[in-house]
């Protein structure tokens, strides 16, 4: 009887394995200087809309218990951890391609928030939706197209 690599025997296991390693290796990023090389978690959308930075930052299998927003300085920082409600063991898994563990995201503050106190964020169908009152709206003049050679 031929016996198969492992390789072969269990793809997706190599594959969850290696993406969790790499999740590992680049953690340390996001302490410094908050440099987020490759969010794994809280996937965001940033834009402006009637004088509000809008932020909306995807968190699947969240709650709005799980789910910090706290202003640090100059800066917006969603945290929280997503729990499992059940325990399964590592190796009765075939592929394990939802997130859980704590996460964190960092956002400057432009400078002119009117009033950081008057920040709101809520929590809808797996999305937090964070506004920021802005003092105005961002200027589009002097907007122009650099030329890409």
């Amino acid at each position: 009887m031929v016996r198969l690599p492992t390789l072969w025997r269990e793809p997706f296991s190599l594959a969850s394995r290696m993406e969790r390693m790499m999740d590992e290796l680049f953690r340390d990023f996001g302490t410094w200087a908050d440099l987020e090389v490759f969010p794994t978690f809280g996937r965001s959308d940033v834009y402006v809309k009637d004088k509000k930075l809008v932020i909306e930052t995807e968190l699947p299998g969240a709650t709005r218990d799980d789910v910090q927003v706290k202003v640090e300085g100059d800066r917006l920082v969603i945290s929280g951890e997503i729990r499992r409600s059940e325990e399964i063991r590592d190796e009765n898994y075939i592929r394990m391609g939802r997130r859980y563990g704590a996460f964190r995201r960092v956002f400057p503050l432009p400078e002119d928030v009117e009033d950081r106190k008057g920040i709101k964020a809520r929590f809808e169908n797996g999305v937090l939706i964070v506004e920021v009152p802005l003092k105005r709206a961002p200027e589009t003049e002097g907007t122009f197209e650099v030329k890409v050679e």
